[in-house]
């Protein structure tokens, strides 16, 4: 009989206190995350638009990937907007929400992490409250709804007005990723949006509509936390004058730009996090 891997067994064992599926009540409503880690810092990881179309909950292990070699000195959250979401619910108002829940979960100072919408909430939370942050990085991301943007955004809306998901996800993709990476997993798209499409497009809108309304240019003064600013050079969801924008207008930024990627490239650049995590120390 084969001898079992103890060690295997342990590092499973830890991996499980390690990785949390977590919520918080906010008003009548609760907001869901996950968290990795049980380190002495702080980090919150706030997702872009895809979390209009399917929360957190209850995915701690499949998203904990990237994070697993930072848990040793990090506590790491990434956080979903709240469930129920009033109508015409802002930038603003998630960023607001944001720092109540993490008043709630005893954070009073973090680093943030922001990718794409994510990256609009962090600016409003940096902005707005910057008590709260410590070092902000803000990924593929924009200051306000440019002419890129909008076009992007508008046309997601329309299609999930249609309720045509293979199109929106397909879509989508051919906005994020390099064409190495569509070269490859192309096909595959259409298959996925069959087992992934959402009940309701309620959160999406809301989310889509808050992007179209978001407007920070003349705040960036404003952001005082040490900021790294991450960029695609070729992105076709936000444009690439997003990240020159922001750091032109925020004070002592860093910019990096990853050449021949684009709005994907927290997912194919192989040091995204560590080059993200280096800088928040």
């Amino acid at each position: 009989m084969e001898k079992p891997d103890t060690d295997t067994e342990e590092k499973e064992k830890n991996m499980g206190k390690n990785i949390k599926n977590g919520c918080v009540t906010i008003g009548d409503t609760e907001m869901y995350y996950a968290s990795f880690g049980t380190g002495g810092k702080n980090m919150i990881v706030l997702p872009g638009l895809s979390d209009g179309l399917a929360t957190v909950k209850g995915k701690a292990f499949i998203l904990s990937s990237p994070y697993k070699k930072f848990m040793k000195d990090y506590t790491i959250y990434m956080f979903s907007r709240k469930n129920k979401m009033p109508e015409g619910y802002s930038i603003k108002d998630m960023a607001d929400d944001q720092v109540e829940v993490l008043k709630k979960l005893g954070i009073t100072k973090t680093s943030v992490l922001g990718v794409s919408q994510g990256g609009m909430i962090s600016q409003c939370i940096a902005i707005y409250h910057p008590e709260v942050v410590e070092k902000l990085v803000l990924a593929v991301t924009a200051p306000n709804a440019n002419e890129v943007g909008e076009d992007a955004v508008s046309g997601w809306i329309k299609m999930a007005e249609e309720d045509d998901y293979t199109k929106l996800m397909v879509d989508t993709a051919e906005k994020m990723y390099s064409e190495k990476y569509l070269s490859k997993n192309r096909k595959m798209f259409p298959i996925i949006a069959k087992f992934t499409k959402p009940k309701s497009y309620d959160r999406f809108f809301k989310n889509a509509k808050a992007i179209l309304d978001f407007d920070a240019r003349n705040e960036l003064s404003q952001i005082t936390a040490p900021t790294l600013i991450i960029a695609g050079s070729d992105d076709k969801t936000v444009g690439n004058a997003a990240a020159p924008e922001l750091h032109q207008g925020i004070a002592g930024s860093e910019l990096y730009i990853y050449e021949g990627l684009g709005h994907g490239a927290f997912e194919e650049a192989k040091d995204f996090y560590e080059r993200a995590f280096s800088f928040c120390g």
